[in-house]
Parts: C-alpha cells; sequence; structure tokens
C-alpha cells in the first residue's frame, strides 16, 4: 500500500460524519410516532371490537371511529387465526347427522311473531318455513357437506313456484329497491349438489326482499364463509336463516300491492360438529346494515333469536347440551385454516 493511499484512508477515518439536520430528526420521530399511534389503534381495537353491540352503543365517543375501524381490520385477521375472541363449543357424543337437512330437529314454532300458518316445503337438500300470508319463507335451513363436487354453471333465472299458490312471480320484486333475496343460497346449493338441486333456490317461495347493500354485502359473506372456508376446516355444516317482520304494526313495509311482506331483519344461524364438539354462531343483520359492515358486530345468542323470532331451534338437542350451547355469545366468527386466509382478504374486501 502507497504512503499517499494510507495517508487519505487515516485523513478519512478522522473525519466525523455530518450532523443529522433538525428536519430529518423530526420527520423519525414524527414516523415513530405515527407507529406506534397505529399499533395502538390496532391493538386497543381489537379489543374494543370483541364486546357485544349494546356494550359498544354505551361508550361512544370520538376515539369509537378510528378504534373500530382498525379494530375490525386487525380482528378480521387474529380472528381468522384463532388469535383472538372465543367460540360457543361444546363436548358432544351423539352422532354427527351427516347428510341431513336439520340439525337436531327443524324450528318449530311457539308463538308470535312467528305467523301460526307456517308450510313446510321439502325441497330435498334443503327445507322452507313458508307463509302463506306473509308471501316469504318464515325460516329456511340446508346443508353443506365439506366437498364442492360440482363447477359454477350459468345462473337460472327467476320462475314462480306453481305448486305453491300463495307464492309471488319474480316481476312482483320489480321497482321495489329490494333485491330477490336468496334464503337457501345459489351458491352453496350448486356447488355441492349440482344443478337440478340449484334451480330450486330460485323458486319465488325462496325468495324474500332483501335491502341490496345487505344481501351483496354481510350477508353474502356470511354465506361464502360456510360454503368455501368454514367447511374447509370443520367439515359439513348445518345452517338455519330467517327473515323477521317488523316490531310496529304501524311500521310494517309490503311491495307488489301490499303483497309480500318485508322483513325488519335477517338471521342466520350456523352449526357444526368436529372433534372439539359442536358449536355454534348467529348473527342477526337489520335492512339497513352497510354493505362494508363487519358481521362481528352482529353475532347474538341464539336464545336472543328465540325471543324475538317466537321459533324454537334445534327441538331435539339434549338440553344439557342445548342450554348452554344457545346462552353463549362468541365473541368472532369461526377461525379458519391458515391457507385460506387469502381468500378471506379477498371475499372481504371483493
Amino acid at each position: 500500500m502507497t504512503k499517499k493511499k494510507v495517508k487519505s484512508e487515516k485523513k478519512a477515518k478522522g473525519k466525523k460524519s455530518p450532523p443529522t439536520s433538525p428536519l430529518r430528526k423530526a420527520a423519525r420521530i414524527l414516523t415513530v410516532a405515527i407507529l406506534i399511534v397505529l399499533v395502538s389503534l390496532c391493538c386497543v381495537g381489537n379489543w374494543y371490537v370483541h364486546h357485544p353491540a349494546d356494550w359498544l352503543a354505551e361508550r361512544q365517543s370520538f376515539l369509537t371511529a378510528p378504534l373500530v375501524y382498525f379494530g375490525d381490520r386487525t380482528a378480521l385477521l387474529t380472528d381468522a387465526f384463532g388469535w383472538t375472541g372465543h367460540d360457543a363449543v361444546y363436548d358432544s357424543d351423539d352422532p354427527v347427522p351427516n347428510g341431513q337437512v336439520f340439525f337436531a330437529g327443524q324450528p318449530q314454532r311457539v308463538g308470535a311473531p312467528a305467523p301460526a300458518d307456517i308450510t313446510v316445503l321439502q325441497r330435498g337438500e334443503f327445507a322452507i318455513g313458508w307463509s302463506p300470508s306473509l308471501k316469504r319463507p318464515v325460516w329456511a335451513a340446508y346443508h353443506v357437506p365439506r366437498e364442492a363436487r360440482f363447477e359454477i354453471g350459468k345462473r337460472p333465472n327467476f320462475v314462480k313456484d306453481r305448486n305453491v299458490t300463495s307464492a309471488p312471480s319474480p316481476a312482483a320484486y320489480t321497482g321495489s329497491r329490494y333485491d330477490r333475496g336468496h334464503m337457501v343460497p345459489n351458491h352453496a346449493i350448486v356447488t355441492r349438489f349440482g344443478p337440478d338441486e340449484q334451480r330450486k333456490t330460485f323458486l319465488m317461495t325462496n325468495i324474500a326482499p332483501q335491502a341490496p347493500a345487505l344481501n351483496r354485502g354481510p350477508w353474502r359473506e356470511m354465506e361464502l364463509r360456510i360454503a368455501d372456508l368454514w367447511t374447509a376446516r370443520y367439515g359439513e355444516i348445518w345452517v338455519i336463516v330467517g327473515a323477521l317482520p317488523s316490531l310496529s304494526a304501524s311500521a310494517r313495509e309490503t311491495i307488489a300491492a301490499g303483497n309480500i311482506d318485508v322483513p325488519e331483519r335477517y338471521y342466520m344461524i350456523a352449526v357444526a360438529q368436529s372433534d372439539d364438539g359442536v358449536r355454534a354462531i348467529a348473527v342477526l343483520l337489520p335492512q339497513s346494515t352497510d354493505r362494508w359492515a363487519f358481521p362481528t358486530h352482529n353475532i347474538v345468542t341464539i336464545d336472543e333469536l328465540e325471543k324475538l323470532s317466537g321459533l324454537e331451534f334445534f327441538p331435539e338437542m339434549p338440553s344439557f347440551l342445548k342450554r348452554p350451547l344457545q346462552a353463549d355469545r362468541p365473541t368472532r366468527l369461526w377461525p379458519i385454516r391458515f391457507q385460506d386466509i387469502l381468500k378471506l382478504i379477498l371475499l372481504r374486501f371483493t
């Protein structure tokens, strides 16, 4: 090494780095502060959104909106991984009712507001609790096996049910501002049972007036979680869906010249039985639900739904299992498999 090079290296080593400018220091501090605030909002928000809706309603403040915004999006992933929240799940030694439409019996009317004229329409892989007076289903039940054996083909047209005289025509919903809302979903039925069963879901006896934001948002999300995500982890899923009339007779809304009752709220109950026991979850979604709402905020107990609907669910379930299962309120939607996380994200935000 030459003397000239050694001198230049010593000179370079002796030089001190220029001091950081005040502007750069401020930028670094601001970046760190923003990260701390974001992480805090995600963590505290995650804890916040796992509380019941009435608890949240009593604690409204200027922080509510950011806590819910960041909490919902964080909980979407932490709940899916099973890191946060809890499920209603209890041990059971009873055999799994594989391939049956009902889990522990079909819903039974016990009183109002369930109408007295409910007629059960058996559709093979699903059933409808039809009301001639309301001209829409009161409840519907279906099951979704784990394996999707059929491809999704061309979507059928809605048709009048010629076997039910009180059934409306598809045109009755035209201009009503409401979607023809499937009670038993087209997607789950066609992928499991094929196009012949799919066409039955387009009979107007399977349809009720549903607000477009609800039908295409949280309701669709729940249907696809069940069919595409939960079956992959828990096996066959049994579902009961229902529509509740307005609590006030004066506020009752109808379409088609007063012939078809417009429900005020919809509910969905899902049940699965796997190695860890019987699990159940229920959501109650008003017609006014926002397109991008998170269904976690609408989780209720099955006991609550029985009081609101005038129906008894799972009448054949043993009381030692039924009592705790129906009284327990989960704080999350069921976890899914790790490899399905991307599917969940795409489902939620597309």
